[in-house]
């Protein structure tokens, strides 16, 4: 028995099919299949039936896959240990990014960690928050880029800055910065459902779930270039981000309005889940991304008072 072939049915398990296993684990199939036999003869059980589509888990293997899991995590964090006394940050990080920072955030953060970090190797996914932390309690992922606070006891974090919301649309010219509450008198447009910002801006400025933006139209919009497109076809607004403000060019800058103090930010932050943390790493990365994109932050403008951190 050995550390991959325990890595081998963890991934069959998750799966549920051997060819994409296989590929997963980088290996063909037929190596795969014949460590996972070999293993379940030394063990003298059946951990998958094969004969069902897609592969099932047998009783007694879903046990040992539970215990194959806590040896990998050990053997993980042997290996982690040993590389923290080496003074190393090197091997692979999984990480989930939500898609509302990833296009805006990704661009300034890659550079700096892979030149500080040239022997790390990213895997970098979007994903919605919900998706994020189940990954992460599953082992799938390593780390979650994401909107907080999230509320949920086995979820860490650790905070990176504070990213001040803003309007952009059809907005008095005139009147530079708005209240929450003078967003509801105009048509509203906003991110489909699992995006967490689309439940901060509801929240934030009280808005009904149910109002439609165009009589006809119903709208399910997964990205900020699609609402802005449509703001300046059919009028309206809609929230958006410091980062992805930083991207617009100046004529769409010039339709971009701000809030009154308290200031509205969401708050953003990496987040882990204990058992499978590769926390030194993930240290490391918070450091960087803190000192790349803090420092020039609207929000350094303000006093801590004079902010409000926009809850999901």
């Amino acid at each position: 028995m050995n550390i991959q072939q325990l890595e081998y049915i963890i991934a069959v398990d998750r799966l549920k099919n051997f060819t994409k296993a296989a590929e997963y684990c980088n290996v063909t199939q037929a190596t795969l299949s014949t460590m996972i036999k070999k293993l379940e003869e030394e063990l003298e059980i059946i951990i998958f039936d094969r004969k069902k589509n897609p592969t099932a888990t047998t009783e007694i293997g879903m046990e040992t896959i539970e215990n194959a899991k806590k040896v990998v995590l050990h053997s993980q964090l042997l290996k982690d240990n040993a590389k923290k006394i080496n003074g190393k940050i090197e091997g692979k990080i999984r990480i989930g990014i939500i898609p509302t920072i990833a296009n805006s955030l990704l661009p300034k953060i890659i550079k700096p960690i892979l030149e500080n970090y040239p022997d790390l190797k990213l895997e970098i996914s979007e994903l919605t928050t919900n998706s994020i932390t189940k990954q992460l309690k599953e082992g799938q992922l390593d780390m979650g880029i994401v909107a907080t606070p999230l509320n949920d006891t086995e979820i860490e974090d650790i905070v990176l800055f504070y990213e001040t919301l803003m309007v952009y649309g059809d907005i008095d010219p005139v009147q530079n910065y708005i209240l929450p509450d003078e967003i509801r008198n105009h048509k509203i447009w906003l991110l489909e459902e699992g995006h967490c910002l689309r439940e901060q801006f509801i929240k934030l400025c009280s808005l009904k779930k149910k109002e439609k933006m165009v009589e006809n139209l119903k709208l399910e919009a997964s990205s900020f270039d699609t609402l802005l497109n449509m703001i300046d076809e059919f009028g309206g607004l809609t929230l958006i981000p410091e980062l992805y403000y930083n991207t617009l060019s100046s004529e769409r800058k010039k339709q971009v309005s701000f809030f009154n103090a308290p200031i509205p930010v969401r708050e953003m932050s990496i987040i882990y889940h204990r058992p499978y943390a590769k926390i030194r790493t993930i240290e490391a990365l918070a450091n960087i991304i803190h000192s790349t994109i803090n420092k020039d932050l609207i929000s350094n403008n303000y006093k801590k008072s004079e902010l409000a951190i926009t809850q999901i």
